[in-house]
């Protein structure tokens, strides 16, 4: 597969072709919505009810950061402040029983939405950036040795590339990048390139959060068992906008966000194949994570609550299974080709205004993310300036540092889309970039 092809992880060909028959349509052309209505679940998510400035509702397009809480994951967080307020596993009242079967009901949901073999593969953390530190403390610790290689890619996060900077600078560990092609997805024959017998570890974003590059991760996933590498992917961004099955994936590690898929923030998953997880050590100690302790040393828990010392986030992960059953009951096809059809319109409508330059990979499936530049406007002036008119962006380099640097720019403004977006949304902030820009340039 060539780096410019769409990844075969995301759907299968006949929804693919499909996908791409209907919604990417001819260059420029703006396609209508999809079969999945958007405008039938705005209601769930109160936050789109409100204005930002009186007269002036909110139109939410930094879904790549956080998404919206819908009223059910809202009221699954609230149902356990009020109803079941106690900690888990260790009590032996009606409380701490519920709470302790919605918490492990929790990571059950979550085991099956991802198809893992087993729920004491899924751990709960923080989130991405807690879930990778992890990873890279415990089995990276324990197993890299100086002159080992860990390969990463050009457009990772920072919550995939400091952990294995602290870690190469302990160890002695060598850190390899794989460049982007000239259409901005990533270059596999510089992937090959930088891999081999000395890589230990490939750690790669499966969906970039500045140019929504999907990376072809089954192709990854061959060439890192090919070199005897292990495979850790940052899903933070995927997760959300496609089905994930970690077993057909055949990956090692994934890791991602609750507050991304309509969940609460502060509670992230670990996905990690049993048998590595049970070789890894354990790098928080107190709590749930012993089964004995004495004067002389301890004993670890099983999985997988070797991993998860202390007072877990209850709340957030109960509130993170309410997501996974309210993002479940959707037909998902039609979901991912809403946020296809998002990104075309957006496209469509922003390359026909004069001084917008597109980064998003052309003539690529997407996972709802655009990222620009505007001729002579900062993108955080931008950002204010459409903030005035309720449209809600980000700005900055958005914890890509080095990918920006790659693209040699300071800056960028994003816009990211969810399944409650609507096409209007992309036709206001069409209208307000173009009203920004003949405010900057006036001057």
């Amino acid at each position: 597969m060539s780096s410019g092809e769409a990844s075969p992880w995301m759907t299968d060909a006949d929804t693919d072709h499909h996908l791409k028959e209907s919604f990417m349509g001819r260059a420029g052309e703006i396609q209508p919505e999809p079969m999945f209505d958007p405008h039938s679940i705005r209601a769930d998510f109160p936050a789109l009810a409100r204005e930002v400035r009186p007269g002036v509702p909110l139109i939410y397009l930094d879904n790549a950061a956080t998404s919206l809480k819908p009223w059910p994951v809202i009221r699954a967080v609230q149902a356990y402040d009020v109803d079941f307020p106690a900690n888990v596993h260790r009590g032996l009242h009606t409380l701490s029983e519920e709470a302790t079967a919605a918490y492990e009901g929790a990571r059950g949901k979550i085991a099956r939405f991802l198809n893992a073999s087993s729920d004491s593969e899924i751990i709960f953390t923080r989130g991405t950036t807690d879930s990778i530190n992890l990873v890279a403390l415990s089995w990276g610790r324990a197993t890299l040795r100086q002159g080992d290689e860990i390969l990463l890619s050009a457009m990772e996060h920072h919550a995939n590339l400091v952990p294995w900077q602290m870690l190469a600078q302990e160890k002695g560990v060598v850190i390899r990048y794989a460049e982007l092609a000239p259409d901005r997805t990533l270059d596999l024959d510089s992937f090959d390139r930088q891999i081999n017998e000395r890589t230990k570890l490939v750690a790669i974003t499966a969906m970039s959060n500045v140019l929504g590059t999907i990376v072809p991760i089954q192709e990854i996933t061959r060439r890192a068992r090919s070199a005897g590498a292990v495979l850790l992917v940052d899903a933070a961004q995927a997760v959300p906008h496609q089905r994930i099955d970690v077993r057909a994936l055949d990956v090692d590690f994934l890791a991602f966000s609750g507050h991304k898929m309509c969940g609460p923030t502060g509670i992230g998953v670990l996905y990690g194949r049993q048998a590595l997880l049970d070789q890894m050590p354990p790098v928080i100690g107190g709590g749930d994570m012993v089964t004995h302790v004495d004067r002389a040393g301890a004993e670890w828990n099983e999985l997988p609550w070797k991993f998860e010392a202390g007072t877990p986030p209850i709340a957030q992960a109960i509130g993170l299974g309410a997501a996974v059953d309210y993002l479940s009951q959707f037909p998902w096809d039609q979901v991912v080709a809403l946020h296809h059809s998002l990104v075309r319109r957006a496209e469509a409508l922003l390359s026909a205004i004069g001084g917008i330059h597109l980064l998003t990979p052309p003539n690529q499936v997407n996972g709802g993310v655009i990222s620009f530049t505007v001729d002579r406007v900062h993108p955080h002036d931008l950002a204010q300036i459409l903030d005035r008119s309720g449209v809600a962006i980000r700005a900055g380099q958005h914890c890509a540092m080095p990918l920006h640097q790659t693209l040699g720019l300071a800056a960028t403004a994003r816009a990211s889309f969810y399944l409650y977006n609507k096409h209007e949304d992309v036709d206001v902030l069409a209208e307000m970039l173009q009203n920004a820009q003949k405010v900057f340039h006036r001057r």
